[in-house]
């Protein structure tokens, strides 16, 4: 089956920094308020640690940190955790903005959310979870003349 223009992909839009970022509703399993971090040695700067989540211990990811190459934020205002399989992770953003419906065309058109992630940092993630580096690839950044269109679709409604 083609996807055409006029199809919509729902969308959860998060905000780490000063980046927006899009993840196909599919992979999200839920968003809720951040939980205690327990530090992990050895590990790249963007994961942050692991928090148990619904009794389960969950590495804990800080999206800012990974988008731009710096040392992980020490407050996040919610943690949106991604269905990767059987398993889960959760990510540190700072806000989530909500659900928006990105027509096919639109969400072709967004920028791809690791475009501007070092090498590295992308060859450490998926050596470490094939499936964390497949949902972020499926992940867009926002920019913000995609957001002016949306909110003038929006108050058209």
């Amino acid at each position: 089956m083609s996807v055409h223009a006029s199809e919509n992909s729902l969308v959860l839009v998060v905000m780490a920094g000063e980046c927006a970022c899009a993840f196909p509703v599919q992979h999200v399993a839920e968003t809720m308020r951040p939980l205690p971090i327990e530090p992990l040695a050895g590990t790249p700067a963007f994961v942050r640690g692991v928090a148990v989540i619904r009794g389960a211990p969950t590495p804990v990811i800080d999206l800012k940190a990974l988008l731009k190459n710096g040392e992980n934020s020490a407050i996040y205002g919610r943690f949106v955790t991604l269905k990767l399989g059987d398993r889960r992770v959760a990510l540190g953003v700072d806000s989530v903005v909500g659900l928006k419906n990105l027509n096919a065309a639109q969400l072709a058109d967004l920028p791809p959310m690791l475009r501007d992630v070092a090498t590295d940092l992308i060859s450490a993630v998926s050596t470490r979870e094939a499936q964390l580096l497949l949902v972020l690839q499926a992940s867009r950044l926002v920019p913000d003349e995609v957001w002016a269109g949306l909110a003038t679709a929006e108050a058209r409604q």
